[in-house]
């Protein structure tokens, strides 16, 4: 939700977001919430808390992001893990989006003594605000890319949200500053990428599911739009980024294809980056992007080795 200089109440100001900015079209490729992110966890419940993402002169005031705590048993401080949300092609479900990390997957991190923290980010869901991380990407009905999308634009939206995040959770008494890792999936392991490239305090590596923007496999299964320049974004990123990561993807993600994320991932590597790349396989009877989602086999021997140079 917005903060806005003036008295506006929260009703008013989501229905003014709702009005004045225009949603993405159908077509636009990015990795919609499933039905299990808008549900109710059940069993573990979240703290509820406001993050503030200071105004940088493109929200008429700050924005405070709805955002979910779990914690482990005990008083801490506690590891901390930063999960980032997909993203839906959809206004209807960006708007709906209500619980942005699956139960399951907060149990796992859990079990691992962490506590877990997701941000519902700027344009998403109860925060609401603007949408910014549209790129501009769309395709035509045959399938072609049509247009120059900005996933620059988008990586520095994005990871503004995340490293007010990080702040945040630097700040709290029941969490060790000094250890936090980041993760996300599809457009959220896209902003993961882009915030771990700017040398955040405190992270010391991070998590990449099915990660990118720009793909529609409604229309165009397994071709995203503007490839190139995301390979050269990601070189980008590769430059500056001194943490560790790993970047898991299965050959079957209908919305970038099997050969294409590892080109990604060579021209990040290549730029002197710290990472690892997990060709997870096919995911069974799924579309291979929901690899968090339905993979947990395919994907946890992988992440609990990442994890054990850390000591987890």
């Amino acid at each position: 939700m917005i903060r806005r200089r003036s008295r506006l109440t929260v009703g008013a100001a989501l229905l003014t977001a709702a009005l004045c900015y225009p949603f993405i079209d159908h077509a636009l490729a990015q990795a919609s919430p499933t039905s299990a992110e808008l549900t109710t966890p059940v069993g573990t419940q979240p703290e509820i808390v406001s993050i503030v993402v200071p105004d940088m002169g493109t929200f008429g005031g700050d924005v405070s992001m709805h955002t979910e705590v779990y914690k482990p048993a005990g008083a801490g401080p506690f590891p901390v893990l930063i999960f980032s949300h997909g993203r839906s092609a959809q206004r209807a479900e960006r708007a709906l989006l209500e619980h942005p990390v699956l139960n399951g997957h907060v149990k796992y991190w859990l079990g691992k003594g962490f506590a877990v923290v997701a941000p519902i980010r700027v344009g998403y869901g109860q925060t609401g605000g603007p949408d910014r991380e549209n790129s501009g990407a769309h395709f035509t009905r045959t399938g072609l890319c049509d247009g120059v999308p900005d996933f620059r634009r988008v990586a520095k939206a994005a990871s503004q949200d995340l490293l007010a995040t990080i702040r945040w959770v630097r700040e709290q008494s029941w969490a060790d500053r000094e250890r936090i890792v980041l993760e996300g999936r599809s457009a959220g392991g896209f902003a993961t990428i882009a915030t771990a490239a700017t040398h955040p305090p405190g992270v010391i590596g991070y998590i990449n599911f099915s990660g990118g923007t720009g793909g529609a496999p409604e229309i165009a299964p397994g071709h995203s739009c503007d490839p190139e320049q995301m390979k050269a974004v990601m070189a980008e990123f590769g430059k500056t980024t001194t943490i560790p990561g790993i970047w898991l993807y299965a050959q079957n993600d209908l919305y970038w294809g099997p050969e294409v994320p590892r080109e990604w991932f060579d021209a990040f590597e290549s730029s002197g980056a710290p990472a690892q790349f997990v060709d997870a396989g096919v995911l069974p009877g799924h579309d291979g992007h929901m690899l968090l989602t339905y993979g947990h086999k395919m994907w946890s021997v992988p992440v609990d080795r990442f994890l054990k140079q850390f000591g987890y």
